[in-house]
């Protein structure tokens, strides 16, 4: 996963349209977006969206797209929305603060893991994969996979799980659903932390 920011991408994997169209918002308010309002993304929010793009790229290898990130208060917490055929990673600040606060470095990890989520299911294809998931299960399982490759630790991973069932999208399962993609996705990916329930926090130093 290539992830730039204030630069124009052409992305592969998503349709050229003429509008906007939402992938994934983690939170309601969606339509209240405004594309005018994007800013460049904080160096703090970008060294953690690196972090976990470095896990992505474990993933996908040579066949990852490519992503823009910005910063936007009108953002519906984290969006990931195709624009005239790029790829728009959207996070609004307050509600990654909010995040960091409650579930620490391992909570925007986990949030951005699945919104990339999305871009890796359409872009790669995988046996452990259930044909039966929803695009939302697709991209929990995708972020569990990136969760392995991040080397959270004991505490990390409860704390990434947390933040990732309290973001859910509109139309996310109910979390026993989610956990059980979301497991299968660590699993295969080879996560060394013992996979458990959702609870625990990670405070920022």
């Amino acid at each position: 996963m290539l992830i730039k920011y204030g630069v124009p991408l052409l992305v592969f994997w998503l349709p050229v349209t003429g509008a906007a169209q939402v992938v994934c918002a983690l939170g309601s308010g969606a339509s209240s977006y405004k594309a005018s309002a994007d800013q460049s993304p904080s160096p703090d929010a970008m060294q953690l969206i690196t972090r976990t793009n470095a896990a992505v790229k474990a993933i996908c290898v040579s066949s990852c797209p490519e992503v823009v990130v910005f910063r936007n208060s009108t953002a519906s917490n984290l969006m990931l929305i195709a624009d005239a055929g790029r790829a728009k990673l959207v996070y609004a600040p307050q509600a990654f603060a909010a995040v960091h606060d409650r579930h620490g470095d391992a909570g925007i990890v986990a949030l951005v893991a699945h919104a990339l989520g999305h871009a890796l299911d359409d872009g790669l294809g995988a046996a452990w994969i259930d044909k039966g998931w929803t695009a939302e299960l697709r991209a929990d399982a995708w972020a569990g996979c990136t969760l392995a490759k991040s080397n959270l630790g004991s505490a990390d991973l409860p704390a990434a799980l947390a933040a990732l069932a309290d973001y859910p999208s509109p139309s996310h399962p109910k979390w026993s659903l989610r956990q059980q993609a979301i497991r299968s996705g660590y699993t295969h990916c080879g996560g060394a932390t013992p996979f458990d329930t959702r609870g625990g926090k990670s405070k920022p130093q």
